[in-house]
Parts: C-alpha cells; sequence; structure tokens
C-alpha cells in the first residue's frame, strides 16, 4: 500500500509541474556518475529564488505573506533565516491533513530540492528535522496508511540525492591500530611490520528506492539526517531546536536513567532543602524531579511528558542506522559554540533521553554515544560556569592582562 502511495505521488508531481523531473527520471539520470546539474547563473538563481518564493507564498492565506523576501538580493537566503517562513512552513507541516499525497506543500518541497540552486536546497534541509519527526511518529501512531505519500516522496528525493554522491560506494573509515605508536608518535624507522590502520564500514552501499518499505524505512531517514547534519552549520536555530524536541519524543523514556550522571553536588543546585544544604538522598531527588514532571510519571495515557508538557512525536523503534547520524547532530547542537543555549539546553535533555532509551534497551554502541556527550556537555557546563563565577566575582578585573612591572633598582 505504501509502495503504490508513494508512486502515486510520483504520478501526481509531474501532473502538477510538468518540467519537475520525478525521483525515477531523477534517478535514472544519477546513473552516469560524471553527470552534473550546470551551475546557475547569479541572475538565474534570483530569479529561481524569486519564484519559488512567490509560489511557496501562494499557498498560505492572504494574511501570511512572504512576498517581501524575494525583493532581497539573496532571496533564498532570506527565506531561509526568516522566522516568519519558518512559522509559516511548520504549521502547515504541524496539520493533521498534512503529508498527503495531494499536499501541495510537499509537492513545494520535492520541486525545490530537486533545483539546482543550493540555496534552495537549504531551505528544505531546514524542515527536515519537522518532516522526518511528524513523519515517523504518524507512522508508528497510525500504523501503515497512505496518507504519508508526500512525506515520503520528499524523503526519497534526500535519499536518492545521497546515493548519486556516493555512486555505489560505501562510507569508510580508518580505526588506527592501538597496539602501535600514537599517531603523534613517528618513529625515525618505522618498523616492517607496522600494520595497516583498520578500515571499518561506517554505511554500506545504498541501493536505489522506489518506495519507503518498512524494512528500509530507517535507513532511508538516516540518510536523510545525514545529509542535514552535512549542511548542519548553515542551519537556523529553530530547525535544530525542531530535532532536539523530536529526539526526546522518540527516545520516550523519561525515568530516573536521565539524570544518572547529573547527581553530584554542583549538578544538584536546584535540588536544595529548605535549610539551604545540598541533599544526596535518591528519593528526595526523585521527588523533586517527579515535581517538575521529569520522573516516571511523566508519561501519561501513552504521550511523553517533559516539564509537565507534552512532547512533539511518539516513541519509535531506534535501530544503531538511526541513532548513528541523530547523535552527531545532537553532537553539534551540543558543542558547537555558536548554538543557543535553549538549542544546547533542548539537545542536552535529547541525549540523557536517548541515554536512557539505550539503557533500557541494553544498546552498547549507544550508552558508550550518549554517555560521552553527556559527560562533554557536563564538562562544557561547568567551564561555562566557572567563566561567569570569576568575571562576576572580579567586575573590576581587567578584560587584558597587565603588563608585568619592571622596578630597576639602583647600585
Amino acid at each position: 500500500m505504501v509502495k503504490e502511495s508513494t508512486a502515486g505521488m510520483e504520478i501526481q508531481l509531474v501532473a502538477h509541474q510538468p518540467s519537475s523531473p520525478s525521483p525515477s527520471t531523477s534517478t535514472s539520470s544519477s546513473s552516469n556518475p560524471n553527470h552534473a546539474p550546470p551551475t546557475p547563473s547569479w541572475w538565474e538563481s534570483i530569479s529561481k529564488a524569486r519564484a519559488h518564493i512567490q509560489s511557496l507564498s501562494a499557498l498560505f492565506p492572504s494574511d501570511i505573506s512572504l512576498s517581501s523576501l524575494a525583493d532581497s538580493d539573496r532571496p533564498a537566503i532570506s527565506l531561509l533565516q526568516s522566522p516568519a517562513a519558518f512559522a509559516a512552513v511548520s504549521g502547515a507541516l504541524s496539520s493533521p491533513y498534512s503529508g498527503a499525497g495531494d499536499d501541495p506543500l510537499c509537492h513545494w518541497l520535492y520541486d525545490t530540492f530537486q533545483s539546482s540552486d543550493p540555496d534552495l536546497r537549504l531551505v528544505v534541509l531546514s524542515f527536515l528535522p519537522l518532516l522526518a519527526g511528524l513523519y515517523l511518529s504518524r507512522v508508528v501512531q497510525l500504523g501503515s496508511t497512505p496518507s504519508l505519500a508526500g512525506f515520503e516522496a520528499v524523503l526519497l528525493a534526500l535519499f536518492a540525492s545521497e546515493a548519486k554522491l556516493r555512486n555505489g560506494k560505501p562510507v569508510l573509515i580508518s580505526v588506527p591500530d592501538l597496539s602501535q605508536p600514537s599517531l603523534y608518535h613517528t618513529p625515525r624507522v618505522p618498523p616492517a611490520s607496522l600494520s595497516q590502520p583498520t578500515v571499518a564500514v561506517l554505511s554500506d552501499p545504498l541501493e536505489h528506492q522506489l518506495a519507503v518499505k518498512s524494512t528500509k524505512r530507517a535507513c532511508i531517514v538516516a540518510v536523510a539526517l545525514d545529509c542535514y547534519h552535512k549542511k548542519i552549520s548553515y542551519m537556523p536555530g529553530w530547525s535544530k531546536l525542531d530535532l532536539c524536541e523530536f529526539a526526546s519524543a522518540w527516545a520516550g523514556q523519561n525515568c530516573s536513567c536521565r539524570s544518572e550522571f547529573d547527581r553530584d553536588k554542583e549538578s544538584l543546585s536546584c535540588f536544595e532543602n529548605p535549610s539551604g544544604a545540598f541533599v544526596d538522598d535518591t528519593e528526595y531527588l526523585e521527588d523533586e524531579m517527579e515535581k517538575l514532571g521529569i520522573g516516571d510519571k511523566g508519561v501519561q495515557n501513552g504521550e511523553s511528558m517533559e516539564n509537565g508538557k507534552p512532547l512533539r512525536g511518539a516513541r519509535i523503534p531506534l535501530p544503531w542506522e538511526l541513532l548513528q547520524p541523530l547523535l552527531r547532530i545532537l553532537g553539534h547542537c551540543l558543542l558547537a559554540p555558536m548554538n543557543d543555549q535553549d538549542v544546547r539546553n533542548a539537545a542536552g535533555e535529547a541525549v540523557r533521553s536517548l541515554y536512557a532509551r539505550a539503557m533500557h534497551d541494553v544498546m552498547p554502541q549507544a550508552i558508550l554515544a550518549t554517555r560521552s556527550l553527556i559527560q562533554l556537555d557536563k564538562r562544557a557546563r561547568a567551564v561555562a560556569r566557572e567563566t561567569v563565577v570569576r568575571v562576576t566575582s572580579n567586575p573590576s578585573t581587567p578584560s587584558k592582562p597587565r603588563k608585568p612591572e619592571i622596578l630597576l633598582a639602583s647600585k
């Protein structure tokens, strides 16, 4: 049923805009590895971006106008960084009737990604966390349904683009042999028996997919998230925030395991008793966490809760192939210096939820990866806290170190 619905989406896309290629035709053209779309000129790129913005603005009511974004010098970048545009598209995608084969917004996302303009592709990628989050959550909640062909067509377009770039080759990484000297120690005369680095397969070769089958769903979404991670430095903060919120909902594990690494004295500053002393008692900590809505009772009626509010999305299966790109994205959200504090906080909550989920599912790789991210997050927050304390305790301390005074003693 899913295959027929996705194929129907492709036919409707062709009927919607004859000039845009269908997923099958775009993938067939990628059989030649030397074939690459021509780079548009400066004026052609601006004209194409303005046309796409006008077509997007026509999908919304008259009180939501995005036409002013087309008048800028870089229309596609203005659309990418516009909070109004992101709010309008997010509201339309979050509609319970979105994602169907005849959804005009899914048509727009699909046609825009098929463009050769890299800035327009960034606009489509910025909505991937919301689209993938809604798609995976609805598949779990609604089961097999033909109403998600629009979402699947966009995901397949991203998958086909990445498959074209990889050209049927796996993604490999080199793992050094730990029995040999470190990478920073180079002997003058290398031994003849020095072994070569071990080559590990990070991702298997991608096979062409005509439809989103249940057995390939995690792989297709993972490849789409990998495309997002490659361009994550261009993504706005609200796009990263969407992914962090959906990651917490996908984990669906709000038990006390989430705070296992936050039970030290520094992390318990918000759990003080009336006398002002820190309390290390586990029962008191769990009671206070329950009041904040992050304990075991944070799951009500099958809906994930955090801080008393329902999380976006639903608990989904999380195989390792889907967790890998998800954790790489969360690592960027945690540690990149230019991210906003709300993005870092949301990423910290998501990593802790995924750690609790990995502990309950007994996934060694996920446990090791999430524990590492939690420790890195704690160290970064400790350094930031020490910096704030040092600056506030000595407000008169100059920003630049003073030069040492030189005292001349007479003989």
